[in-house]
């Protein structure tokens, strides 16, 4: 069942989330498979920690691998993965299912390369949605900042 907060969010943007078998989706690979769509067109959602203690949301092409120095330099500080119990403290969500919508005190970074993409498939709160959206919904919706990590390789 998608979380009441994401409900809200899509609901309030026109958005609306597949929902498939729990369990269905806990990974790009596999959300990919399920939708019938390449690896990259899933938005997958990472938490990272600051060594001040902020936390930022990558949201970025299912396929993709961000180095630690990309996001260091993105950020501005050094940074590490959140763990799951963390991250579902943070987010409210369990791996597999972080999703950008009804964040709160958590900057958002969405990847540019998303945007070459068309429609993406970020998940909506389980680990068994997608929701097809763009980069430029995404970012009005979550109010968050689109950066090009290529360009910081």
């Amino acid at each position: 069942m998608i979380p009441a907060k994401v409900k809200q969010v899509l609901d309030s943007s026109g958005l609306v989330a597949l929902e498939f078998e729990p369990g269905s989706t806990p990974t790009a690979e596999l959300a990919a498979q399920r939708l019938g769509v390449a690896t990259a067109r899933i938005a997958k959602s990472l938490l990272f920690k600051s060594k001040e203690g902020t936390y930022h949301l990558v949201v970025c092409p299912g396929d993709k691998r961000l180095s630690s120095g990309v996001l260091k330099r993105s950020i501005g500080s050094k940074v590490s993965m959140a763990n799951a119990e963390e991250t579902e403290r943070v987010t409210g969500f369990r791996p597999g299912g972080v999703c950008p919508f009804g964040l709160e005190g958590v900057a958002i970074l969405l990847d540019k390369e998303l945007g070459g993409l068309g429609i993406v498939y970020p998940a909506a709160g389980t680990d068994a949605t997608g929701v097809p959206t763009t980069l430029e919904q995404l970012a009005r919706i979550t109010g968050g900042q689109i950066v090009d990590f290529s360009a910081m390789d």
